[in-house]
């Protein structure tokens, strides 16, 4: 069976690679027809690869040939990748892909146009990279309520927050080695602003509970904010600092989407994620805590789940999987800081009386050096709007939540 790849970058090269040295496991997984890369779609000369009398700039050489009949799409960003993707669905061509950002901005109308054109829209390695999370969460866990999903959905930020919890690098120093090892871009903010997470979130979100979430109606903090105080604050209550999406099921109606800095204590499975690692906790209600595990990015273990998503369209060529998600609507996701109370972390410049007469249940934390005039504490369970007024008046260092997780 004849396919495509489109975008030749590192995830690009990687499904190249992956599909022709493991060709005959993949064959013995479609019922024995090989995948044959028939067309590289890239703007970007490669005269000295090896696949260069495959390679087009031009996009109806891939659209207008019959016989290919599935492509990955591992371009990247919003456009032209949405048009050459719609094209290709309403076509009946089937398109997989790692790009998230498309996915979690206009995966309803992409998953709209595969029905039209009766073909599949896989995105498996759109969240947590060679991770599987998204057919087990339609497969594997389709017979439970799911209650709630939290995870370390990106690599760089926590391979930045561990250096800061086991070698006590500040964050700008720890950053620049993420920038040195190739793990963050020379441009991170998407990453240790929390845009990447919030994105995966959304996917993660309107599959778990069948509405498109956007990325605008996810509250999403990153961790710029967090110091090296704040990690010795929690640790001395044996926590540590993850950035998590989380996700948490209210009624049919409402569900809250976050991202942010939290607090999570070392029983939890998410305490002892290190590094690039990442990490997804899926709550259902039959089987309780399921944690999916893996690098979440890099060249082959994303390519590695593109191509099996290639290998299940493969096997559904004649038949549409059921799969996907409903509209959602503008108030779909509701403001957490109203509704879900949990408690939190709070550094201030303020005595332990001014706390213990805002508050009515608090926990002390110490830390080698702390100044005579700082205060670090845990609340009981609150609102964040409630917390703010509690914190009226206060000289407020930082906020982190503490999750339940």
């Amino acid at each position: 069976m004849k396919i495509a790849v489109m975008g030749y970058g590192t995830v690009g090269s990687g499904v190249v690679e992956v599909i022709e040295t493991h060709n005959d496991i993949i064959s013995s997984r479609t019922g024995g027809e090989p995948l044959e890369v028939a067309r590289i779609l890239d703007l970007r000369d490669f005269p000295n690869d090896p696949h260069r009398s495959i390679f087009t700039k031009n996009f109806n050489d891939i659209l207008n040939d019959d016989e290919i009949k599935i492509v990955a799409e591992t371009m990247g960003g919003i456009n032209p990748a949405f048009d050459f993707t719609s094209k290709l669905l309403k076509k009946g061509k089937a398109v997989v892909t790692s790009n998230k950002e498309l996915v979690a901005q206009k995966g309803l109308e992409l998953l709209e146009a595969a029905e039209e054109g009766n073909t599949n829209y896989l995105f498996e390695a759109s969240v947590g990279g060679g991770i599987p999370i998204i057919r087990p969460m339609t497969q594997c866990l389709a017979a439970n309520h799911i209650e709630g999903i939290a995870g370390i959905l990106n690599g760089t930020t926590n391979f930045i927050l561990t250096k800061m919890i086991e070698e006590h690098m500040s964050f700008e120093d720890a950053l620049c080695l993420a920038q040195a090892n190739g793990y963050a871009e020379k441009d991170p903010t998407a990453d240790i602003e929390g845009h990447d997470a919030c994105r995966k979130v959304c996917i993660l979100a309107s599959l778990a509970f069948g509405k498109h979430v956007y990325p605008s109606q996810v509250a999403t903090e990153g961790i710029s904010n967090i110091t090296l105080e704040d990690v010795a604050y929690i640790s001395s209550v044996n926590g540590v600092i993850k950035l998590l999406g989380q996700i948490k099921y209210l009624s049919e109606d409402r569900i809250a989407a976050f991202v942010s800095p939290a607090v999570v204590y070392n029983g939890s499975q998410l305490a002892s994620v290190r590094d690039v690692f990442n990490a997804i906790l899926v709550r259902g209600d039959a089987v309780g805590d399921v944690c999916f595990y893996g690098r979440g990015a890099g060249k082959l273990p994303t390519a590695s789940a593109v191509a099996a998503d290639m290998v299940d369209c493969a096997k559904h060529v004649v038949r549409r999987k059921l799969f996907g998600w409903g509209a959602g609507a503008e108030d779909y996701v509701i403001d957490y800081r109203k509704h879900i109370e949990m408690p939190f972390y709070v550094r201030a410049k303020a005595s332990g009386v001014a706390v213990k007469s805002a508050f009515s249940e608090v926990k002390f934390l110490s830390r080698k050096g702390q100044p005579s005039d700082e205060t670090a504490f845990i609340t009981d369970s609150m609102t964040e709007n409630e917390l703010m007024k509690k914190l009226d008046g206060f000289d407020v260092i930082n906020i982190i939540k503490v999750t339940n997780y």
